[in-house]
Parts: C-alpha cells; structure tokens; sequence
C-alpha cells in the first residue's frame, strides 16, 4: 500500500508543476506539458515493478500511436474556447479527440497498427 501511495503523489505532483507553471508562463507550463513525464512515469512504475520488457515496450509503442489522434484537440480547443467558452470547448475537444481516435485508428489498420 505505501508503493502505490508513493506512485500517486509523485504522478500528482507532476501535473500540480504543470498547472502551477503554467499560471506563471504559459509557455514554461505548455513546455512541462507537452514533455512525456506522465508516460515516462508510466515506464520507470512498470520497470520497478518487474513487468517484461516485452509489456513496457508494448506500452511506448501504443502511446505513440495514441498521442497522433489527440493532436487535433490542441488546434481546435483555442479556437473553441475563444467562440463558446471553456465547459463548451472543452466537450466539443473530447468529441474531436474521440473521432480522431477512432478514425487514426481506421487509417493505420491496413498497415498492420491495431490499436482498438
């Protein structure tokens, strides 16, 4: 139990930095954002905890081909919020980062990617 207690104040910490930058600079925290630390988090707790190599390259290998689909959301979120506002923009973001998944997903399967 202190492990796990441990993984989440460390994983929480990282996105408290962000949020805390990013009231100071906005690009400082859009940097510290943009870095991988959550999955970097991701591969050193599954590295420590024993997990093959075979899952923790498996879990870099998805992330990338995950990260592709989001990036419309970044594009389209200013530009939403600026028209109807955070709560709107914010939903209208999900929906477009939920078609992207599904679409990329669609695109890449004729290569041999399956990713749902």
């Amino acid at each position: 139990m202190p492990w796990i207690i441990f993984k989440y104040l460390i994983t929480a910490a990282v996105v408290v930095a962000v949020s805390e930058l990013a009231k100071r600079s906005d690009r400082l925290g859009a940097v510290l954002a943009s870095l991988p630390l959550v999955t970097l988090l991701a591969l050193i707790w599954l590295y420590v905890e024993k997990q093959p190599a075979s899952k923790i390259a498996n879990h870099a290998w998805y992330t990338f081909w995950y990260v592709v689909p989001t990036l419309p959301m970044f594009l389209a979120f200013p530009r939403l919020l600026n028209r109807f506002g955070f709560w709107p923009a914010l939903g209208c973001s999900a929906v477009i980062t939920m078609v992207s998944f599904v679409l990329f997903a669609l695109a890449v399967r004729p290569f041999g990617i399956k990713l749902v």
